[in-house]
């Protein structure tokens, strides 16, 4: 008991000194021989939108939890003397292949996608369209959340329906000061479900719900929401070329990701050896 109420005392205090920034001694919460657990730590792991009291056991727990593996890492340390050189050995290897792993991965992405014509992409989309099939619904169209009291209704609701550069003109007008969100997406494909995420109506199928509706309205007690489809492809269908791009140069990647390493390798091996870097040992008496 008398353990709970420290850690409460101290987790309050967390709460109450949001916003000090500084790691400083008034920024520590536990020490534990050389160890230190700051504040800032817990802060940043603490959700957002939570209560009070769901945020001190959270803090809390996060606490024990932080004691209890410093205090089983001791443990294992001294129970461990004898292994210590053997783990070192294995972390320095786990290190080393980690850097490893990770400048390759990005000399490949730097070196390989400057590399890959267009003419390259086009053709393993064409033939590959079996890759590229859609596990969601597209669309290209005009989104907007509109306060539903907000004066010219009426003439939004006409404007929307339309993508003339009129329109369009007036809409962007007319959402700088009343729109709380305006979506323009008539040249770009977007995920259809992210879309109707922002509107609060339910519908069960979007393959069939496109297939019989061009435009969305919808209005609750505060909002309004208006959403125009100029274009839409089904779930089941082939991406278009454009959305799948990215993916496209991913795969071409992959492919030539073995090729690629193995001569840069290669490369750095034999200059190492034209430059003297390399001193071979006879094992030979």
């Amino acid at each position: 008991m008398k353990s709970c109420f420290i850690f409460i005392a101290f987790v309050s205090l967390l709460c109450s000194c949001k916003g000090s920034h500084s790691v400083d001694d008034t920024n520590v919460l536990v020490k534990m021989k050389d160890r230190t657990l700051y504040r800032l730590d817990i802060e940043s792991m603490i959700p957002r939108g939570i209560s009070s009291m769901d945020s001190l056991l959270f803090a809390e727990n996060l606490v024990k939890k932080w004691i209890k593996d410093v205090l089983v890492y001791e443990v294992a340390l001294r129970n461990l003397n004898d292994e210590q050189a053997e783990i070192n050995k294995l972390v320095e290897e786990y290190r080393h292949s980690l850097i490893r792993y990770r400048y390759q991965e990005k000399l490949v992405k730097e070196r390989l996608s400057v590399n890959i014509r267009e003419s390259e992409k086009l053709n393993y989309y064409e033939e590959n369209q079996k890759k590229f099939i859609l596990d969601k619904t597209l669309i290209k169209g005009l989104f907007l959340k509109i306060p539903a009291d907000v004066p010219g209704l009426v003439e939004i609701k006409k404007w929307y329906r339309s993508n003339s550069e009129s329109s369009l003109e007036k809409i962007e007008k007319y959402s700088i000061q009343n729109a709380l969100i305006y979506e323009y997406f008539y040249d770009r494909w977007v995920d259809f479900e992210d879309v109707m995420d922002n509107i609060p109506m339910h519908i069960s199928n979007a393959n069939s719900f496109l297939k019989a509706n061009r435009q969305v309205e919808f209005t609750d007690s505060a909002y309004c929401y208006l959403l125009n489809i100029e274009e839409y492809l089904l779930s089941g269908s082939v991406a278009p070329y454009d959305y799948a791009e990215t993916q496209i140069v991913d795969m071409l990647i992959n492919q030539k990701k073995v090729d690629f390493l193995r001569n840069f390798e290669n490369e750095l091996y034999n200059n190492a050896i034209t430059r003297g870097e390399v001193q071979f040992h006879s094992t030979e008496p």
